[in-house]
């Protein structure tokens, strides 16, 4: 069985890459496109979505923003089973900062430039959130197109979504980017930063394998 996986807002699958899984799955990455001029955000989930395969079952797994992705993906290509690391079920869930910066249209403002550069604001505030004792961060966030990051952290303030019954929702204790008062989530890692697939792969990796089996 096929599992496709999308990973968090900026990086690429080796923040996932300590994760194992059972001999019978198949895991198939799905890299970030960047999106198109003026595109919507439906247009380019479709075009995330083309490289599933689902003339036959499959899985789907997304951590933080690639849960989003993978969600709404989900409408299109049903999958067999769902999972989301580090990442809401719907728009109910986003911490008030998230829901904030929706409202008013905060991204839309914020120079083209911010977003261009490792070491400026933006990644020390991502670092804060993320795991502020994780000195690696920077190797893990590789995609630094600036029009990218601009629009999909505007497409997270701004995504609207109802909660889907068939999700699984994974979520650590101690994460601030989605916080857990804010879900609930039915496996929770303890002790845990937004990073917890990487920092607690073990652990996450058991769950993974009593689900996609």
């Amino acid at each position: 069985m096929k599992l496709y996986i999308i990973s968090g807002l900026g990086a690429d699958e080796k923040v996932l890459e300590k994760l194992t899984f059972n001999p019978e799955v198949e895991v198939v990455h799905i890299p970030w496109l960047i999106p198109e001029k003026n595109e919507d955000f439906y247009h380019y989930v479709n075009r995330m979505s083309a490289v599933i395969d689902d003339s036959e079952d499959f899985y789907l797994m997304g951590y933080s923003f690639g849960g989003i992705m993978v969600q709404e993906i989900h409408k299109l290509k049903p999958a067999k089973k769902i999972v989301i690391l580090g990442s809401i079920r719907s728009d109910q869930e986003k911490s008030i900062f998230i829901k904030a910066g929706g409202k008013i249209n905060a991204v839309k403002y914020i120079p083209l430039k911010f977003f261009g550069n490792s070491s400026s604001i933006l990644y020390a505030f991502l670092k804060r959130i993320f795991d502020s004792k994780n000195s690696n961060l920077n190797q893990y966030l590789t995609i630094k197109d600036p029009h990218y990051l601009k629009w999909s952290m505007d497409k997270v303030a701004k995504w609207k979504f109802e909660k889907l019954p068939d999700v699984i929702q994974i979520l650590a204790d101690k994460d601030i980017v989605f916080p857990i008062k804010n879900s609930r989530p039915d496996f929770i890692v303890k002790n845990a930063t937004h990073l917890f697939p990487l920092t607690k792969a073990k652990q996450v990796s058991e769950i993974l394998k009593a689900i996609f089996v």
